[in-house]
């Protein structure tokens, strides 16, 4: 899985409070003034609370000491100072915006968003205070009030950039794209906050799935900010929708060259270098992502999954062990083990697992298949007609399958029912050598001599060199009196195996048959020296 980009949230101007204006007359206020002139902050806010802790209070005092707060970048204090103003003076003009501004640099959006409501329901000309309602908004996710604050702004200043921006974030959020996309390229084409803009047209291309787009953007807004995780991402998200592995990796190196803490990136490192084929370092990928996040069974699951491709049975057992340990119901890491077990000869095991899968209704097509395959190799006909039988209904096009259950049926004595599963199997695929056989031997079974050589001609025509297949054709053609051609078959199967002495003895009676009985003798004599318990009943 690739990860995701952070919401795209709109840029904010660096807006410090206004002041509502101080009145004088008093010799602390007059003192901090005095030093706040001479760019002394601290000492007058020193002075301030001195004299606040002797019992000097007031809405001007508060206000001071909130201005100055806020300009050292004492935020909590600030907005404690601007609560407190509110409290005793709650027709302040600039005390509820301040107090937004406040929140919103401490990222206590929903305070934030109390705070600038009340300062536009006080001035609701401000524009300040409506883009902060509609900064604070978006921080929510929500979109369509954000939108209004935005609009409201534009409508009395429409060359406004960051309400041009807070709306194409509102637009995006609400999934409206190409308005989004269009408010994005006008502020590039006059260099508005360039980084932010292409930051977000490389998340709206991940939403549309847009590769080029993805890649344009990801490029872009890498040669503008060369240090962003968010091209990187984009590209490595691009690479990935393409199936370029090699290029994901790289890109994934990257991105844990800048934040090496990051469980998705490792993760998705695993991932391009599992399907690169580049094992050890999938390994050392998903391993890192485990210790970032022990708790992950995708992780795990893969892990197992490239433990498994090295061969490494034990380890792969372990990890999907594991997996199954935190996610104890996922059918993949369940069939997965059972072909791990099966590996392992512990077909038991395997059987319960596969038999556990499929007892989940309607348990995946591949279960049935593995649990039919173990039941076939103990045996056990009847129960893996049962598992080849949901295995068909599931999925009709399936020539395995098909052949699989035919040679249960087979196996249990009933041909008719095999014959029909054959001829599914060739339906499908007329040229399966698997299924021409299986119907050739039952043809000779059933004595259809005509039939069973008709369907060895075919294996033989698509290319099966068997010496088996071209000795019993020839049997067939021999008994059917086609001496000349089950010659030519007799010679192909000893041309496979030199030594096929059933071959060489059939050769033998069917060169004597077309009186070449020198000939004979001299493939007779062979088939002794191959194997000479063929001389029982010879002086019969």
């Amino acid at each position: 899985m690739i990860a995701s980009l952070d919401q795209p949230v709109a840029a904010n101007k660096k807006r410090a409070p206004r002041n509502g204006g101080v009145s004088g007359g008093y010799s602390a206020l007059a003192r901090a003034a005095a030093l706040h002139l001479e760019q002394k902050p601290q000492d007058a806010l020193n002075v301030l609370n001195t004299a606040v802790q002797s019992g000097e209070t007031g809405p001007e005092i508060d206000a001071a000491r909130a201005l100055l707060q806020f300009e050292l970048g004492q935020f909590s204090e600030a907005a404690a100072s601007y609560e407190r103003l509110l409290a005793a003076a709650p027709a302040h003009p600039a005390a509820a915006y301040n107090l937004g501004v406040c929140y919103e640099r401490l990222g206590r959006w929903k305070q934030a968003t109390s705070a600038f409501t009340t300062a536009v329901e006080k001035e609701p000309e401000r524009v300040e205070a409506q883009l902060g309602l509609g900064i604070a908004l978006l921080h929510q996710d929500q979109g369509a009030p954000a939108l209004e604050r935005f609009e409201t702004v534009l409508a009395s200043t429409p060359e406004d950039d960051t309400a041009l921006f807070g709306k194409a974030v509102a637009l995006q959020m609400l999934s409206r794209f190409d308005e989004a996309v269009a408010i994005y390229e006008s502020l590039l084409a006059r260099d508005s906050q360039t980084a932010e803009c292409a930051t977000n047209m490389v998340v709206i291309a991940m939403a549309r799935e847009d590769d080029e787009m993805l890649r344009l953007w990801s490029e872009k807004l890498l040669s503008v900010r060369p240090e962003s995780t968010a091209g990187l991402e984009g590209l490595a998200a691009r690479a990935f929708s393409s199936g370029e592995y090699a290029a994901a990796a790289e890109h994934c190196s990257k991105l844990l060259e800048r934040e090496p803490a990051q469980f998705e990136t490792w993760f998705n490192l695993g991932v391009a270098s599992q399907r690169t084929r580049a094992f050890d370092r999938a390994v050392e990928a998903y391993t890192e992502a485990l210790r970032l996040r022990p708790d992950s069974g995708q992780a795990y699951l893969n892990l197992g999954a490239v433990y498994q491709e090295k061969d490494d049975l034990s380890q792969a057992r372990r990890c999907y062990e594991a997996a199954l340990k935190l996610t104890p119901d996922a059918p993949d890491v369940q069939f997965n083990l059972a072909l791990v077990c099966e590996k392992q000869g512990r077909r038991e095991e395997a059987e319960r697992l596969y038999q556990r899968l499929v007892a989940n209704a309607p348990g995946p097509d591949g279960a049935w298949f593995r649990l039919g395959y173990l039941r076939l190799e103990r045996q056990a006909w009847r129960e893996a007609v049962e598992a080849f039988e949901a295995c068909v209904r599931a999925r009709h096009d399936w020539p395995e399958a098909h052949l699989n259950l035919a040679l249960a049926y087979w196996n249990m004595g009933d041909r008719d029912a095999a014959r029909r599963s054959f001829e599914l199997v060739l339906e499908q695929r007329p040229d399966l050598p698997d299924a021409l056989r299986g119907l050739a031997a039952l043809a000779i079974e059933r004595e259809d001599h005509q039939q069973a050589l008709d369907l060895q001609a075919r294996l033989i025509e698509v290319g099966e060199r068997s010496p088996e297949l071209f000795y019993n054709t020839g049997l067939l053609l021999q008994k059917a009196g086609q001496l000349d051609d089950a010659e030519r078959l007799y010679q192909e199967a000893i041309a496979e195996r030199p030594d096929f002495a059933e071959a060489l003895l059939n050769l033998g009676h069917t060169l004597k048959a077309l009186g070449r009985e020198e000939q004979a003798r001299s493939f007779w004599k062979r088939a002794l020296e191959v194997k000479p318990e063929l001389a029982r009943g010879y002086f019969h």
